[in-house]
């Protein structure tokens, strides 16, 4: 599956129908960015099962700001509407396939007990 752009008013219903959510925050005046660019496409096309998105934060202030995006190119990915990776800088193409399968191994039931338990110690 290619990258899709991602707006504000998409975001929920994205996140809602991704069991495996990467957003790209990029600009166009961003250098690292572009050369993330083809990297992002390139593992996108090698893992059709999850969905990789790029928000433009020039175009989706509000959603970069939601995000609390300070730096571009950043990634973040979320795995069952959790938040499981974030991380400024760009990637190369064996570092972001390692994020994906990392991601595709986590134990979503142990990651939710953990965010249950840190939800309950807060209280």
């Amino acid at each position: 599956m290619a990258t899709t752009e991602l707006t504000t008013d998409a975001f929920q219903q994205t996140l809602e129908d991704s069991d495996i959510l990467f957003i790209d925050f990029w600009a166009d005046w961003c250098g690292p960015c572009k050369q993330f660019a083809p990297v992002y496409e390139q593992v996108s096309e090698e893992h059709p099962e999850v969905t990789f998105a790029k928000v433009d934060t020039e175009a989706e202030r509000e959603l970069a700001a939601a995000a609390k995006i300070s730096s571009i190119p950043t990634l973040m990915v979320f795995r069952e509407k959790v938040l499981v990776f974030s991380q400024p800088g760009a990637l190369n193409a064996e570092q972001l396939t390692q994020v994906v399968t990392a991601v595709k191994d986590l134990d979503m039931d142990e990651v939710h007990k953990q965010i249950d338990e840190q939800q309950s110690a807060e209280s």
